[in-house]
């Protein structure tokens, strides 16, 4: 692309009224120079950081992703960009976090593929964009030129901006570096939770209910067979359907972005109720579903009870564990395999420790009624 266009199209991000934020590792850092090289970045850019280090992606999305270049941690840097433009008091009706995570040809050989994965977050729509680059065919500076190509791209597309035939991309790729788009824009409902103006919404039979009597929360990443077969007991045991909740936030990681989302949302089938929340602890839970059983696994009662969760409090803990019971909350504990130091061990209810005033509210699921020891992790690194 020769320069008057890059340039052009530059003009026309600064005048879009979009204004974003940008996280870019590994490859496509050149965009922040091309934006800020451009008269009027002061009137789009935000922030613009580069978490180059493991540590200071980690840092950056407050969590180690599983992997450092991927489509999953690509979507996580844009949401964690759009959530800090949302700190730094950006409109959301105007607001887009751009993320970057790339592999480019390095001093030494890379057994794995060179890539790119670009994200955009927008209140109204998450956008993915991905390439596998042919190896030995660019240099690490022809590779980061076209990184950054594609970081513009994106933050054009975040913008409205129609970027081809001005920015193609086509004349840079070859035949077998196909680009990979992958878009979903939220329904209302969504851009309403994501934005705090509701704090759920429910989708499936059940989703007339305000106050189900069942909850089954968690992150189904992926849902597998014991989380189906831990619902099918409680609601035997509970006499209730039992309606499962996935909380899109976090308290120590981004939001979930909403192709994670739908991602998530697809494996479960049409007669399951899905909740989806705004309230990553069991204290908003609580407040949202009054007098609801929430279906946990040891090791989510374990974490309850801890008081490093509450600053590290233990009377903040008791006034957690308080105001849940105040709620009329309770708990159905399934046993988990935990880990225990070198070891990991099977652990239900009764092997716990627990603060009696937790351990009041809480009802054991023993063993011999169900044991399953497959693990969402588990699966998640066996087929990434």
């Amino acid at each position: 692309m020769d320069l008057p266009a890059k340039e052009c199209l530059i003009r026309q991000i600064h005048d879009s009224g979009r204004q974003f934020v940008l996280a870019i590792t590994g490859g496509g850092s050149g965009a922040i120079a091309e934006l800020l090289g451009v008269p009027g970045g002061s009137r789009s850019v935000i922030e613009a950081v580069v978490p180059y280090s493991a540590a200071a992606l980690t840092a950056w999305l407050r969590a180690k992703p599983e992997q450092f270049c991927s489509d999953r941690t690509a979507r996580a840097m844009a949401m964690a960009a759009y959530v800090r433009g949302q700190t730094l008091g950006a409109d959301v009706a105007t607001l887009a976090g751009i993320g970057c995570t790339a592999s480019l040809a390095s001093d030494r050989p890379k057994h794995g593929d060179h890539r790119v994965f670009v994200a955009w977050q927008t209140e109204r729509a998450t956008v993915a964009t991905s390439v596998t680059l042919e190896k030995g065919r660019r240099t690490r500076a022809q590779e980061e030129n076209l990184a950054t190509l594609l970081v513009l791209n994106a933050t054009a597309d975040a913008c409205g901006i129609a970027t081809k035939p001005a920015f193609p991309f086509g004349e840079s790729l070859t035949d077998p570096e196909p680009l990979h788009i992958a878009r979903f824009d939220a329904p209302q409902p969504w851009q309403d939770l994501w934005s705090g103006r509701i704090a759920r919404n429910a989708q499936g039979p059940d989703s007339a209910l305000s106050a189900p009597r069942a909850i089954f929360p968690g992150a189904f990443n992926p849902l597998h067979s014991g989380h189906q077969q831990m619902a099918k007991i409680a609601r035997e045991l509970l006499g209730s359907r039992v309606a499962l909740e996935l909380s899109v936030f976090n308290v120590d990681k981004p939001p979930l972005d909403y192709l994670e989302v739908s991602h998530r949302l697809a494996q479960f089938s049409s007669d399951q109720t899905v909740w989806l929340t705004r309230a990553p602890t069991f204290v908003e839970k609580a407040d949202l579903f009054p007098g609801a059983t929430f279906i946990v696994g040891a090791d989510t009662i374990v974490r309850i009870a801890d008081p490093k969760y509450y600053g590290g409090n233990p009377t903040a803990r008791d006034a957690a564990l308080a105001h849940i019971a105040g709620q009329r909350c309770r708990f159905l504990v399934f046993g988990r395999l935990m880990d225990n130091g070198p070891s990991s061990q099977f652990r239900s209810l009764a092997d716990l420790a627990l603060p009696d005033a937790l351990r009041s509210i809480c009802r054991e699921v023993p063993a011999a009624i169900f044991r399953d020891d497959v693990s969402s992790t588990a699966l998640r690194i066996s087929f990434p």
